[in-house]
């Protein structure tokens, strides 16, 4: 495979949003369709959404979930219960939480509490990775349903692509193994009729995603939105809002604030309403694709991460991405240079981090319902 190599002080200045106009059969269908013909190709999802207030991603609480140290103020949460009641306190409209393992009278316990507190609940899951794995999976789909979720979130690599995946081959082999898993996965959330939405997690770009959608082909098998991700694959965020909105299911909100630094740029993400998105647009297109979709908050409080494109291991499974994309981003991030250093936490203390954390969570909450109107 041909390395890519460019300098980065020739990078040339270039629109920086792609507005080309890509056929894709389903979404072309769904613009033209009204919203009740769009609806049919959907599964049925709850009707309470759309006015709920936003949801919190357990990811936000990376400090607090299965917290190892003392504290004083801030309560760690050990299961799914502790969590749901810290959200319904702060007024948050749901939750997505880790479902494995769990038992079926902690699944109970999980519906009446999600019944009492008036919160919509998500479950995170891992897919089926062969045939033996089967039973494992289902039994979490079981306990997902049982617990009164409707829509399961999973990821289908082990990292981010930059960092775990060193060759085209390596990450042709996990295609293919994420297909041979939702094809593993289909015939039991049909059965069970769960939804089941694969996340954008710094692995797929966003044609990639769909096309895997187009390949497996099912109505409960869809996609977790992930508002920023793909910014660390050197992808145009709206293009990617547009391109996977048809498909979602559930979406992890967030904004990202972005800085330059020797290898490539730095990517962190920042209170709503403090980064790049233009998140009142991209809320509007979700729902403009499912009326009822989620809105979860995946603010994750935590240093910038180091998005290395200006190095050749980078490049090592994007052998057909263009060097435009590189120069769009980078004009990007030197555009919508952060006006302060992006946020940092490793150096404060336990106690601190976990101020950091909930400040960030309630931050966005409060713009949530102030400019999104998630209320």
């Amino acid at each position: 495979m041909n390395m890519f190599k460019v300098m980065k002080d020739d990078i040339p200045e270039l629109p920086l949003h792609n507005t080309n106009n890509r056929v894709i059969d389903r979404r072309s269908f769904l613009q033209k369709s009204s919203l009740g013909a769009a609806a049919l190709l959907l599964p049925k999802l709850p009707r309470f959404a759309k006015e709920t207030a936003m949801g919190i991603v357990v990811h936000s609480y990376g400090f607090r979930w299965n917290l190892k140290v003392e504290s004083q103020k801030y309560r760690g949460f050990a299961n799914a219960l502790e969590l749901m009641e810290h959200c319904h306190q702060i007024g948050a409209g749901g939750t997505q939480v880790v479902v494995s393992n769990w038992t079926n009278d902690f699944s109970k316990k999980v519906r009446s509490s999600q019944e009492k507190l008036g919160l919509y609940l998500e479950g995170s899951v891992g897919v089926p990775k062969n045939a033996t794995d089967l039973s494992r999976f289902e039994q979490d789909v079981i306990n997902a349903k049982d617990a009164g979720m409707q829509v399961l979130r999973t990821v289908c690599s082990s990292g981010r692509r930059y960092e775990t995946y060193h060759s085209a081959e390596a990450f042709q082999q996990l295609q293919k193994n994420a297909l041979i898993s939702l094809k593993l996965a289909e015939p039991v959330l049909r059965k069970h009729k769960m939804k089941l939405a694969v996340e954008n997690h710094k692995d797929w770009r966003a044609p990639e995603l769909e096309r895997m959608m187009k390949q497996v082909n099912s109505e409960w098998i869809g996609v977790t939105l992930d508002f920023g991700n793909s910014i660390s694959l050197l992808e145009d965020p709206m293009n990617v809002i547009q391109t996977l909105a048809p498909y979602a299911f559930s979406t992890h909100v967030k904004d990202m604030a972005l800085e330059e630094y020797a290898d490539g740029f730095l990517l962190s993400e920042v209170p709503l309403g403090k980064g790049i998105l233009d998140l009142p647009r991209i809320i509007s297109i979700c729902r403009k694709y499912n009326p009822n979709v989620t809105f979860s908050l995946e603010m994750i409080t935590r240093d910038p991460l180091e998005i290395p494109c200006f190095k050749n291991e980078y490049w090592e499974t994007f052998g057909d991405v263009p060097g435009s994309d590189l120069a769009r981003t980078m004009r990007m991030v030197r555009q919508n240079k952060s006006a302060t250093p992006l946020p940092r936490v490793s150096q404060l203390s336990a106690e601190e981090k976990l101020a950091a954390e909930e400040q960030n969570i309630l931050a966005c909450l409060d713009y949530s319902r102030n400019t999104l109107g998630l209320k």
